[in-house]
């Protein structure tokens, strides 16, 4: 669980500083007075409350209490990305009405997903979202495991065709080095989440309830992104750790259950795994 108050979600940095420097307000106290005027204007949303609020580089996310029930809000302040995260946030609800389990964003009173306002010390993108309740995925409880790996399949199924000019159209996590040999692949490139792991999947029980952080949204084959999962899939902010295979097998065998791998899909995952393993120290 996550501190209350302001805390940094994975820099080892003072959190105040990185506040007033990032995006120049004085206090955990200062956002808790700024955010409901913002939510007012921009979505007719009474605030009643800013429980917590966690740093992650440029960006912001803050858990407040509603006339509409708990929400997410979550900002950026990088202006390059400001057109890639509207068009994330309508990817968002485009998923939540195909039947992946995400969190829609709640719409502006102008009907956007996502808004541009007026933040201490420069535009602020923000969007509003309902807080998913759940447990991080623990990979010690198999039927989460393969629900968890069903639900890759799904949103794989979900993103085939989707296509937005906005979005990336590359893999910034290609894996450039493969080696040579390896059997073309039937599947197109699409869209894939590329960072599908313990800390961005939120379960109950055995059901996986909501799938965050699209941030890595980029083009791949979707094994790429599967192989990538089964290495990752432990990780939970700054504690990485390795996925045993035993977990990576039901993993696998949860994704194929929706979306089975073909024999050159299966070969490439083998390799891509070994890869991906080596690369980040996680064996």
């Amino acid at each position: 669980m996550l501190p209350m108050g302001l805390s940094m979600l994975w820099e080892q940095v003072e959190a105040e500083p990185a506040l007033r420097e990032r995006f120049g307000f004085e206090g955990f106290e200062a956002v808790a007075e700024w955010v409901p005027g913002v939510l007012a204007e921009v979505w007719g949303i009474e605030a009643t409350g800013c429980r917590r609020m966690v740093i992650s580089g440029p960006n912001a996310i803050l858990w407040v209490d509603s006339d509409r029930g708990p929400l997410v809000v979550k900002w950026s302040v990088v202006p390059e990305l400001f057109a890639v995260l509207e068009a994330s946030a309508r990817l968002l609800r485009v998923l939540d009405e195909r039947g992946v389990p995400v969190a829609a964003p709640l719409r502006a009173l102008d009907g956007r997903e996502r808004a541009v306002v007026d933040g201490p010390i420069g535009a602020l993108s923000v969007g509003v979202l309902p807080e998913v309740t759940g447990d991080w995925l623990d990979i010690e409880n198999d039927e989460a495991v393969f629900a968890a790996g069903a639900c890759l399949a799904q949103l794989h199924v979900a993103l085939t065709g989707y296509e937005d000019d906005r979005l990336p159209t590359s893999n910034p996590r290609d894996a450039t080095d493969l080696p040579p040999g390896l059997p073309p692949l039937d599947a197109a490139k699409q869209l894939v989440h590329n960072d599908f792991r313990a800390a961005n999947l939120l379960t109950q029980g055995a059901k996986v309830v909501g799938v965050l952080d699209f941030d890595d949204l980029g083009w791949g084959h979707r094994v790429e992104d599967l192989a990538r999962a089964g290495v990752y899939l432990g990780t939970l902010f700054t504690g990485w750790k390795a996925t045993p295979s035993a977990v990576r097998r039901t993993l696998r065998a949860g994704y194929e259950s929706v979306l089975p791998l073909s024999p050159a899909e299966s070969q490439w995952y083998d390799v891509l795994t070994e890869w991906h393993a080596v690369r980040s120290g996680l064996r």
